[in-house]
Order: structure tokens, then C-alpha cells, then sequence
């Protein structure tokens, strides 16, 4: 995203907390609130709505061309933990490098 644009031109929400929530609002992820907030600013927000234009025909470009493989049900669970895994390993790593050798 560009985002070299500073304040909206209608004044009420910066460009750039609007530019960080467009994917999410792309993917009709947002909570009410932020859709309205957001979609207002892009009405009002020439520079917004440009960056918006080209962001959703990016997105719309890898959808037709990689969106075919569903996600396996139980992805998000396995991904979760083994970085909880590898969170653990690691402060194990670390306190063991912090605390005092003990005598063999």
C-alpha cells in the first residue's frame, strides 16, 4: 500500500488507520462500526479509494487464481500448537541461559 497521504480529505479518520483495516475490510471481516467508518472514508478519501481500487484487484486476481485448495479443518488448531510448542522450547532455551550453571 502506498499510503503517502497523510489525513483524509473529509477530516474525520486518518488515512492510515483506514489503509491498515482495508484487507480486513475486503474480506467483509470488520465489525460494524469499523465497515461503517471505513466505507465512509473511502466515499470522502480520493487517494484512500484508489489504493482501495488497486488492493481489491489484487486480491480478486489471487482469489481466481489460488483460492481453489479449501483449508483443512483442523489446520488452524496444529498451527496454533506448535507455535505454542515453539514458544515454549524457546523460554525453556532462555531460562536455562539465564539461570546459574549447576555443578556436573
Amino acid at each position: 500500500m502506498s499510503g503517502g497521504h497523510d489525513k483524509s480529505e473529509t477530516g474525520d479518520t486518518p488515512c492510515s488507520e483506514v489503509l491498515d483495516k482495508l484487507y480486513t475490510y475486503l474480506d467483509g471481516e470488520l465489525e460494524e462500526g469499523n465497515y461503517t467508518e471505513v466505507k465512509a472514508h473511502l466515499e470522502g478519501c480520493s487517494p484512500c479509494l484508489d489504493e482501495y481500487g488497486l488492493e481489491e484487484a489484487v486480491k480478486k486476481l489471487v482469489a481466481k487464481h489460488c483460492g481453489c485448495d479449501p483449508v483443512p479443518l483442523d489446520l488452524r488448531d496444529k498451527v496454533l500448537g506448535r507455535l505454542a510448542q515453539a514458544r515454549n522450547e524457546q523460554l525453556a532455551r532462555e531460562a536455562r541461559a539465564e539461570s546459574p550453571q549447576a555443578p556436573a
